[in-house]
């Protein structure tokens, strides 16, 4: 089953929590075992999995990509975004998470985010559910 969520981000850079979105693909699917796919079909958007219990966390890491990529970078790409494809590149278009009994195999602490690195912008997310 595939599905497209939409997401709209209001900050140039920003991670927002999909994680519920996701659960709620899956549940829909009906799938009790399998996989995942979550895919991001842009060039200056990402996905990632980390800590969803401090927010702190998604702050320091947008701190520290737009410390080392930082948007008015020496760049060469006309539109001005060079740092948004970088920052895409770094973390990826895509993970894969595990279904067990109808859910997410997850950490305690964590959350799956879309990334915005050329916000704000309505996106898009691809996520696909498959039985074993």
């Amino acid at each position: 089953m595939l599905k497209e969520l939409h997401i709209t981000t209001g900050s140039r850079t920003e991670f927002v929590d999909i994680t519920d979105k996701i659960r709620a693909v899956v549940k829909e699917s009906g799938v009790k075992d399998g996989l995942c796919f979550v895919f991001v079909p842009h060039t200056t958007a990402a996905v990632t999995i980390n800590e969803s219990a401090d927010p702190d966390v998604r702050k320091d890491i947008l701190d520290f990509l737009n410390g080392r990529v930082p948007r008015d970078g020496s760049y060469k790409h006309i539109e001005g975004n060079s740092d948004a494809h970088i920052k895409s590149s770094a973390l990826g278009a895509g993970l894969t998470v595990i279904v067990k009994e109808a859910d997410l195999v997850l950490g305690t602490w964590q959350g799956i985010y879309f990334c915005e690195f050329d916000g704000s912008r309505e996106r898009q997310v691809l996520v696909e559910v498959m039985s074993r």
